[in-house]
C-alpha cells in the first residue's frame, strides 16, 4: 500500500471501504493500534481519522467492542447536491437506484399544499428504491408539477437520471435555493414493508417530506422518503457562517 500519513487520507481509505461494502454495517473497525501499525502514524493521527468518520455518521463507538460501522445511511439533500456537483450523480459510492414506477397521479393531501395545487390535480410521480451495496436504504416518491415535466420529459421514462431535481433546475435555468424537510414516524404500509424487506408485524418507519424551492420561489420537487428504523438519516449542518459560505 502507498505511504499514507495524513488523517484525512486514512479516513478516506476507510470511508471508501464502508461505501463499497468491504466494511458492512455492524462490522468492527480496526483498533487504533492496528491503524497506527498499518499506516505508520501516531495514535493522535489515527484518532483524528476515526473522529472524522464518526462526525460523518459512518461509525460509532460501541462499549466493549470498539468502533463499529453504522447501519445503512441515507444522505440528505445537501450531501446529494454536493455529490452531483462533483461527480454528475446524486448517488453516493455503493448506492444504486431502481425505478419502481413512473406516471401521473392526483396530488393527495400531503403533496397538494406543498406543490401549491388543488387536491386531485394531476402531477407526475417517480417512485424508486435506493439501496446501498444491495441493502434497501429508503423508498422515495418524487412529485413534479407540469412545468417541470415540460422541460424534463426524461422524468417520464423509467430510467434513473442520476439527479432528476438538478436536471430540472438546469433546464428551467433557475438554481435551487432552499429545502424544507419535515420528519415524522409512522407505521409502514404493507407495500412499503415488502419493498424495504421489513418482516416484523408492526414496523415503525421514518418519513421525510422534502420540498425543494428554486431561486424564483417555484417548487421544483416534493419528495416523500420512507426508511426503516435501522436506516440512519444523516444531516450535517455547519454552525459557523464562514464554513457554511464555503460550501
Amino acid at each position: 500500500m502507498p505511504e499514507i500519513t495524513g488523517y484525512a487520507e486514512i479516513a478516506a481509505h476507510y470511508r471508501q471501504q464502508i461505501q463499497n461494502g468491504t466494511l458492512r454495517p455492524g462490522d468492527t473497525m480496526p483498533s487504533l493500534r492496528q491503524v497506527c501499525e498499518q499506516f505508520g502514524v501516531a495514535q493522535t493521527t489515527a484518532n483524528r481519522a476515526y473522529r472524522m468518520l464518526k462526525m460523518e455518521g459512518l461509525t460509532l463507538p460501541k462499549s466493549g467492542v470498539g468502533t463499529v460501522v453504522t447501519g445503512p445511511i441515507s444522505n440528505n439533500i445537501s450531501n446529494r447536491v454536493l455529490l452531483h456537483e462533483s461527480t454528475g450523480s446524486a448517488l453516493d459510492g455503493g448506492e444504486s437506484s431502481r425505478i419502481l414506477e413512473v406516471g401521473t397521479t392526483g396530488a393527495d393531501e400531503l403533496v397538494a399544499p406543498r406543490l401549491d395545487v388543488a387536491p386531485g390535480t394531476p402531477v407526475h410521480v417517480r417512485r424508486r428504491l435506493v439501496s446501498r451495496n444491495g441493502v434497501p436504504v429508503h423508498l422515495s416518491s418524487s412529485y413534479y408539477p407540469a412545468y417541470v415535466i415540460a422541460v424534463t420529459p426524461e422524468l417520464t421514462e423509467p430510467v434513473s437520471t442520476g439527479g432528476s431535481r438538478e436536471l430540472a433546475a438546469e433546464r428551467l435555468g433557475v438554481a435551487q435555493k432552499q429545502v424544507l424537510e419535515e420528519v415524522t414516524s409512522r407505521l409502514a404500509t404493507e407495500p412499503e414493508k415488502t419493498t424495504l424487506g421489513l418482516t416484523a408485524g408492526d414496523v415503525i418507519v421514518t418519513q421525510v417530506v422534502r420540498t425543494v424551492i428554486l431561486e424564483d420561489d417555484r417548487v421544483v420537487e416534493v419528495a416523500v422518503k420512507v426508511a426503516g428504523g435501522a436506516t440512519i438519516l444523516r444531516w450535517s449542518t455547519f454552525l459557523s457562517p464562514e464554513r457554511e459560505a464555503r460550501q
